[in-house]
């Protein structure tokens, strides 16, 4: 398990990240800065400018897409436009209906309200979104039985702003109240090596092109695990006493860190491995699977499928997981290094 919260690809924040706060110092400043997801800032830089022109607060919004891809910077940018203050919540950690009152009745005019998972909020405590998103008011229920009666709490006008990995999760009465619904999709690898290249540049670190292009390849189409390697490659730079990061230096990084040029790290290969030497290449249920390799299911799925499906190497059938003659040609090259 412990392996698994430090895996180097894993699009999710990472602990060291948190305490640190590096992430925040990589994060683009403005939209020109924002690199990617064009129609997404595009419709954003549309309503952002209508606001102003309106004088009132942005509509609401829900940005959906897989982590690591820029949802939380782009609510960041967001408030600094508007210039207005961002208040930043997660859905698991708003576990009463008095936490979300409590946020909602602190809010100042026209301010940004950032909920990241917020398909995980308890539904009980999702209700009370629905009368502070359309009519910017909060209903309270006193007392219980005949003598309940209700309350009504007018709002300062705010902005919320809904972060999901999961939008299907979402109930519909609550989708149905965000006036855009914005899907971020997976970075381009020409995309990826501009942002690594803009990173190096905010760490002072002298960037090869060719390396820079090599990292691009191997960061799973999302930024932040790009930039969690940029990191990882720059302390081995300095450990090695070189002055600037070149396709050798990220050579040598990748390998030790178990990443290959396609993003794969080890679990990933033993995955496909696993199915190409066990079970002839498939297809094998997933029952099957998780024993031999003796994970739980969900973590097969939730964490290590979704790459490795979107990419190709794994194929789903009826029968069960088989892998791709994509995987095949790449486990082959594989033994050839060894």
């Amino acid at each position: 398990m412990e392996e698994l919260n430090n895996r180097m690809v894993d699009p999710e924040e990472s602990s060291f990240e948190n305490d640190f706060k590096s992430e925040s110092r990589l994060r683009p400043k403005n939209f020109t800065e924002y690199i990617g997801q064009k129609k997404v800032v595009r419709n954003i830089e549309v309503m952002v400018e209508s606001a102003k022109l309106r004088q009132q607060p942005m509509d609401h919004v829900l940005l959906s897409g897989p982590p690591g891809l820029g949802k939380t910077s782009l609510a960041m940018i967001i408030k600094e436009v508007l210039g207005t203050e961002l208040h930043v919540i997660s859905g698991p950690a708003i576990e009463k209906k008095g936490d979300l009152a409590a946020i909602l009745t602190n809010l100042n005019p026209k301010d940004v309200l950032f909920i990241d998972e917020i398909h995980r909020m308890n539904v009980s405590v999702e209700e009370i979104l629905y009368s502070a998103m359309e009519d910017f008011r909060l209903d309270i229920v006193l007392g219980q039985g005949p003598s309940a009666r209700t309350m009504q709490l007018d709002l300062a006008p705010f902005t919320l702003i809904g972060a999901t990995t999961r939008s299907g999760l979402l109930s519909n009465p609550l989708r149905d109240r965000f006036m855009a619904n914005l899907h971020f999709d997976f970075y381009h690898n020409n995309e990826l090596a501009q942002i690594i290249g803009n990173n190096a540049c905010k760490l002072d670190i002298k960037l090869s092109e060719t390396a820079r292009d090599l990292m691009s390849q191997c960061s799973r189409g999302t930024p932040r695990i790009a930039n969690r390697i940029l990191r990882r490659v720059r302390d081995f730079t300095l450990v090695r006493g070189k002055d600037e990061i070149c396709i050798e230096e990220v050579k040598t990084a990748l390998d030790l860190m178990d990443i290959d040029h396609l993003g794969l790290d080890r679990m990933d290969r033993k995955i496909l491995s696993v199915i190409d030497e066990y079970y002839g290449g498939g297809p094998v249920g997933i029952e099957a699977l998780c024993a031999t390799l003796s994970e739980d299911r969900s973590t097969i799925e939730d964490v290590f499928e979704p790459y490795l499906l979107k990419e190709g190497f794994i194929l789903r059938t009826p029968r069960g997981r088989a892998i791709s003659d994509k995987s095949k040609d790449h486990l082959g090259s594989q033994k050839l290094l060894l």
